[in-house]
């Protein structure tokens, strides 16, 4: 804590009345408030869902939204005080909400390459894209240790070993946050905590664990972004022991907050505070007083703006507390320079020609061929030859958006190349390094051709969050995140299974079409987790787990044709149809093996 930076937090407290201390704790979403209401509600924050955006959904669009909203929270005048808004969203892989942007590898490939300064970098650029688009916070590093994986947000731990999440969890803040300065923006530590522990690998479910467990592999990774200055952190969906995460002093107060140290904003989750209690008055008394801070109500604000300041008067939350949440979000605000900053229109990084840039795109490149993980090789049939008559075939060989899987441009992820711009499929950047090669995405065409090796590209589409649960269909979820213009109803299953031969039969027949000619097959799977392949792999000569890498597709030909060696270890165990584990944390062969 800065005593300058105290001093002043303290003289703006001095000055705010309870509206304007309730209107600084709320944050509403982009499609559900104004830059008017902004103003005349004193808001504190507002954030953009995923698959929202402004305009055309390009830089420029979200730079002109937020200078609106900039400039609406800090007019001055009877009743006002210029505190300005801070925006936030959800750029989790690379700035994955906005058209043309550098899309990164999900985390679960970031893991598999076990290289804490990628991911500082990887940060560092994701900051600048970010900036390009007028917006000053991310809600990332995930840091949820995954344990389970039938759970839907796999892809987005980095590891089932709380130590190499550890390690990317420093990185990834020093590399957002940087010494705070114009090039660099404010990161959250998600989901606080104990979302990847859930029973069953349920999204938002109960971790039934005990406080020792709970220490040793879910808080444990937070300990070094702590360290490193995370300035927020935001809760989770899930319960500890029956009692949700947004209402649980304990975790919010008595260990982050007291024990930890922690001195920045606990915002909620996406309508988390809902599930505290039916009843939404009890439920922002409850969630209030267990420690949060700023409320992440997209279409809900106005209510939890008369329930709180009802909840005041009626002496049922301290004002006490109203000034220790107010006091957390000015010193974020001020901790981060916002009070000295330009408007967004006026920012040095906002509408950079760097958005998207060949610079940011090589790194990206560099990340998907350091993540991919050779899992199984016979016959040395890598590396390809680029003379080779080369079959490519799969539904995913040339799908960008099944490549950048959920949380990318939509919540839910897109199928096909239109929304992915400015990047490769794997089918393109294969093209790229052998001209040769034919595309024949369901292998229609064997009469009248003749391959030396054929790659599949297989696996799983896009999901998000509770929609990509592995649970039977009469296990509920509860909405949650989902964007409010969705119906109010429980989330489906991805599947009910992990054996992906039962989720996606067709692809294990194209496998078997094309081997049953004489054709190696060299299988690519694309995935947010483990999934049980045996089949696959028993037809392939090779078969390479590919994860989700984003936007880069030529990374994964870089390797294939052994322009770089493959060097990505697994994160996490990957099962067999008979439950044992066949690969464990650490696998990964290299060419030639």
């Amino acid at each position: 804590m800065d005593p300058a930076i105290e001093t002043q937090v303290e003289a703006w407290l001095s000055r705010m009345s309870l509206a304007q201390k309730v209107g600084q704790m709320t944050q509403g979403e982009r499609q559900h408030i104004t830059p008017e209401q902004v103003r005349d509600f004193h808001i504190g924050s507002v954030l953009s869902g995923g698959g929202s955006a402004p305009g055309e959904n390009r830089p420029a669009d979200w730079v002109a939204m937020n200078d609106a909203y900039w400039a609406a929270s800090v007019e001055s005048g009877d009743g006002l005080l210029p505190i300005p808004l801070l925006y936030g969203i959800d750029a989790i892989h690379g700035n994955n909400n906005v058209l043309g942007a550098t899309v990164f590898p999900h985390n679960i490939g970031l893991g598999a390459a076990r290289d804490p300064d990628l991911i500082r970098r990887i940060a560092a650029v994701t900051a600048k894209e970010i900036l390009a688009t007028g917006v000053e916070w991310t809600f990332a590093p995930t840091l949820a240790v995954a344990r389970d994986m039938r759970w839907g947000r796999v892809y987005e731990s980095y590891s089932s070993d709380p130590d190499l999440v550890a390690s990317y969890g420093r990185a990834f803040v020093e590399g957002l946050q940087g010494s705070l300065g114009d090039g660099d923006v404010v990161a959250c530590l998600k989901h606080w905590v104990g979302d990847g522990a859930t029973t069953d690998g349920i999204d938002q479910g109960d971790a039934a664990i005990s406080e020792e467990d709970l220490r040793r592999l879910h808080i444990a990774p937070y300990l070094p972004a702590l360290e490193a200055g995370a300035l927020t952190v935001m809760a989770s969906y899930n319960s500890w022991n029956g009692v949700k995460c947004h209402g649980h002093t304990r975790l919010l107060t008595e260990i982050l907050k007291d024990e930890l140290g922690f001195q920045g904003l606990v915002v909620s989750d996406w309508n988390g505070i809902d599930q505290v209690h039916e009843d939404p008055l009890e439920a922002v008394v409850q969630s209030v007083n267990a420690g949060i801070d700023l409320f992440m109500v997209p279409d809900t604000w106005q209510r939890f703006i008369h329930d709180l300041t009802a909840a005041v008067e009626a002496g049922r939350v301290p004002m006490a507390r109203i000034d220790d949440a107010v006091r957390r979000i000015l010193r974020v605000k001020l901790a981060y320079g916002l009070f000295d900053r330009p408007r967004p229109a006026e920012r040095t990084w906002s509408n950079s020609a760097s958005y998207g840039s060949a610079e940011h795109r090589a790194l990206a490149r560099e990340a998907v061929q350091k993540s991919l993980v050779l899992l199984d090789h016979r016959e040395d049939v890598l590396p390809l030859s680029k003379g080779a008559r080369i079959l490519v075939a799969g539904r995913n060989a040339d799908n960008r958006g099944h490549q950048c899987g959920g949380f990318t441009v939509a919540w839910q992820g897109s199928s096909g190349n239109a929304l992915i711009e400015g990047g490769t499929s794997i089918w393109e950047g294969i093209q790229q390094l052998a001209p040769g090669a034919v595309l024949d995405v369901d292998a229609s065409d064997l009469d009248g051709a003749s391959y030396d090796v054929a790659v599949v590209v297989i696996g799983e589409s896009p999901y998000a969050e509770g929609m990509g649960d592995i649970r039977p269909a009469d296990k509920k979820v509860a909405r949650g995140s989902a964007p409010a213009d969705l119906p109010k109803a429980d989330l489906v299953p991805y599947a009910q299974t992990l054996q992906h031969r039962i989720n996606r039969p067709e692809d294990l027949a194209l496998i078997e079409r094309i081997a049953a000619r004489g054709i190696p097959v060299v299988t690519v799977f694309v995935s947010g987790r483990p999934v049980i392949t045996d089949a696959e792999i028993a037809a392939s000569q090779a078969f390479v787990a590919a994860w989700l890498p984003g936007s880069e597709g030529g990374g994964v030909a870089d390797v294939l044709f052994g322009e770089v060696p493959f060097r990505g270890r697994l994160g996490f165990d990957w099962a067999g149809v008979d439950g044992k584990t066949r690969f464990t944390l650490g696998h990964g062969l290299s060419t030639g093996n």
